[in-house]
């Protein structure tokens, strides 16, 4: 049976974002999961779950850019989305989420209430040991990077995510190249492209 992924999350510091920041970060984040099945829950909570392990990386820095250049008048942002994805069998039909109880959905919940802990903002997880070892790495090297990133830059990065060109990026929005390309590289969309790569490489070996 194919390995599925299951996302637990919810926005940091959603109650410091202005009412209209908050609306339209819940929007954003509507329209990325919308493809999947999800359910917000508290207001700032969400769980997805996604049958394509392989893009769930993807879809959780999705998520994190959104809220990251939310704010994009304050100096450092305010908001991120703090998120467990729980990789593992769904064996059962998925009907509601939050009573679902598979390996996946377990893997995600247990991975998120640790997290509170640690104060990390990504972890990954599965059922394998040798793979955790892997995307360990992964995703603190993720963590680090989006720590330090900014809302310009994350701006950018949301829509390369979504598989933009930078010359679309930058017709968008009403951007010089140059000033895109600054952002593609302070944002440091090489490194990100490399380990979505690695994560797509050790799920596969999973599967």
């Amino acid at each position: 049976m194919a390995i599925q992924a299951v996302i637990t999350g919810d926005i940091v510091n959603s109650t410091r974002l202005a009412a209209a920041e908050e609306k339209k970060l819940l929007k954003i984040l509507q329209q990325l999961l919308a493809p999947y099945q999800f359910e917000f829950y508290r207001g700032d909570s969400l769980q997805v779950y996604q049958k394509q392990a392989t893009e769930a990386l993807k879809t959780a820095l999705l998520c994190r850019t959104a809220a990251i250049s939310i704010s994009q008048k304050e100096e450092t942002p305010i908001s991120d989305v703090r998120i467990a994805i729980g990789i593992g069998q769904v064996k059962t039909t998925v009907k509601t989420l939050g009573a679902a109880k598979d390996e996946a959905f377990v893997l995600s919940g247990r991975a998120f209430d640790e997290m509170a802990k640690t104060g990390m903002r990504l972890s990954i997880t599965t059922g394998n040991s040798l793979a955790n070892e892997g995307l360990q790495v992964i995703a603190d090297y993720i963590n680090t990077i989006f720590k330090v990133m900014t809302a310009r830059q994350a701006t950018v990065i949301f829509e390369l995510l979504k598989g933009q060109t930078q010359q679309k990026v930058a017709a968008k929005l009403k951007k010089s190249k140059s000033t895109i390309n600054q952002h593609v590289s302070s944002g440091r969309w090489a490194e990100i492209e490399k380990l979505l790569q690695h994560y797509e490489n050790i799920i596969n070996q999973l599967t």
